[in-house]
């Protein structure tokens, strides 16, 4: 953490100071900016307030007195709630403009993480606040030139290992083979350990027919289609490399076993193409005009080709999310469906491309790509794309 490039990142965002709070080890974020340990019990509020000019403040527990003594800064320690609330009105001073870690009408839920009754307390002293979503991206969710390798290295082990799924499914079935969704699906988990990737145990998706029409459908050795011919077949695998910083790459392929796949999938199948590439393409002209581009005017060019082609009300998700170290990271999601999410895509930043068609009880299409905005302000898709589907 660098107090230094936090507030020159405060100043220009016209802000007069960032309040970190915790409880119990809810705000993960927080720990990871501040390089605090999340392991460590934390049954005592503690804030840490970095002003945009001047010195940071620690306030602690009597009973959690060196909590925070890792960080720079004033220590106050209070020992009852009249104290606490007397050394945050003290701390924060006149009425400020302070970001914490919120977002309003929850539209970041992965930011919304300070609780209602802390909000009203800083409210209270007269004080705004803001969503810290812009700050926390910039902290959490940029991506080094280190780890971008890792994430193209990852890349690269995934694009084999989603080639050998469907080269096993053939395989399988020209050898009377019994292969369900879920054994399929461990044969994917198997490689990746094989090649020194981790899915962190969120296993990957296979799903024929109807089953992908839920988005995030779970195959088990219980529900499990064994895959045949004449089968539509959905690979959603993430993975990134077992080292420290590692980086996810995600994607999702199509195809169908049999050389003769029924026409409305491939209709559908072109539809969602045309609508990844659309927005691939509307990111990459902003970049090379150099002019700014937010997440929720991609979700809108995707969703736009959809719906134009009457299937709107079965795209049921966002267009796509951030990368990190987590396979749903910290930054700009593609997205003014489940949210509006208004943050710009900078240098550094990764993310899904990932439009879906779901008919219930039917099938399903979803193409998933990766793109990474690299530091010469160029955006890139990180690995290959899928511009057929795959005949098995």
């Amino acid at each position: 953490m660098s107090i230094e490039n936090i507030q020159k990142l405060l100043i220009e965002k016209e802000l007069d100071g960032w309040l970190f709070y915790d409880f119990h080890n809810r705000d993960i974020i927080a720990y990871r900016i501040l390089g605090l340990d999340h392991t460590k019990l934390t049954s005592r509020r503690w804030y840490y307030y970095i002003p945009a000019k001047g010195e940071p403040t620690k306030l602690v527990s009597a009973v959690e007195k060196t909590k925070l003594d890792t960080l720079p800064g004033n220590k106050k320690v209070y020992k009852n709630w009249e104290q606490q609330y007397a050394f945050i009105n003290d701390t924060l001073g006149t009425p400020k403009k302070i970001a914490m870690q919120y977002s309003p009408k929850n539209n970041i839920p992965y930011i919304s993480l300070v609780d209602a009754g802390t909000m009203e307390i800083i409210k209270g002293f007269g004080h705004t606040i803001v969503s810290s979503a812009d700050l926390v991206q910039a902290f959490e969710a940029i991506i080094d030139e280190a780890g971008f390798k890792l994430h193209l290295n990852a890349g690269k082990k995934i694009d084999i290992i989603r080639a050998e799924a469907f080269k096993e499914i053939r395989r399988c079935i020209n050898n009377n083979i019994k292969l369900t969704e879920y054994e399929l699906q461990q044969f994917i988990v198997k490689k990746f350990d094989e090649n020194n990737l981790t899915c962190d145990n969120h296993f990957p998706i296979v799903g024929v027919n109807e089953h992908p029409a839920d988005p995030h459908f779970e195959p088990t050795p219980e529900n499990s289609y064994v895959i045949k011919e004449g089968d539509m077949v959905l690979i959603d695998l993430w993975a990134k490399e077992k080292v420290d910083k590692g980086i996810y790459y995600d994607i999702t392929w199509c195809g169908y076993v049999g050389n003769n796949p029924p026409e409305k999938y491939v209709k559908i199948f072109n539809i969602v193409k045309e609508a990844r590439d659309s927005a691939v393409e509307f990111v990459q002209n902003k970049f090379n005009k150099n002019e700014p581009c937010f997440g929720w005017e991609v979700d809108n060019v995707a969703r736009g080709v959809i719906k134009k082609a009457g299937f709107g009300e079965y795209f049921v998700h966002r267009t796509g999310h951030s990368i990190g170290e987590e396979v749903h990271g910290n930054g700009v999601n593609i997205d003014n469906f489940e949210t509006k999410d208004t943050r710009q895509l900078v240098p550094g930043i990764c993310f899904s491309i990932e439009p879906g068609i779901y008919l219930e009880n039917e099938m399903a299409v979803r193409l998933e790509l990766n793109m990474f905005i690299t530091f010469d302000n160029k955006a890139i898709v990180t690995g290959e794309k899928q511009t057929e589907l795959v005949i098995i």
